[in-house]
């Protein structure tokens, strides 16, 4: 199995990113997906999720009207739109594989695939 996110980088407030992540060895057509962030001394936090279909999202508040998940499952690919972004988006971002297919989830624990992560950094 393996993840490999991409599309990270150094952005000034306000700008935008979107983040890849390919995904194989696993039916990605029927996994639900996740993003995930991890800031310096924090712990990960939930950011978004997408079920196989790509017909459900939910995201976490802080995030809600500014990010957008998405997929392709013909390209085996999430991806993650990141606009109007603010210094405290800062952090690593890891996508994920939720195969139970129970549903779009939001803690770490419910996913049993990760990416290598994609560091984002918001600074003018």
């Amino acid at each position: 199995v393996q993840l490999v996110e991409s599309g990270g980088g150094l952005v000034q407030p306000g700008g935008s990113l979107r983040l890849s992540c390919a995904a194989s060895g696993f039916t990605f057509s029927s996994s639900a997906m996740g993003w995930f962030r991890q800031a310096p001394g924090k712990e990960r936090e939930f950011v978004a999720a997408i079920n196989w279909s790509g017909g459900r999202t939910y995201y976490t508040d802080s995030v809600k009207g500014r990010f957008t998940i998405s997929r392709d499952n013909a390209k085996n690919t999430v991806y993650l739109q990141l606009n109007s972004l603010k210094a405290e988006d800062t952090a690593v971002y890891y996508c994920a594989a939720d195969t139970a297919g129970w549903g779009i989830r939001s803690r770490p624990t419910d996913y049993e695939y990760w990416g290598q992560g994609t560091q984002v950094t918001v600074s003018s």
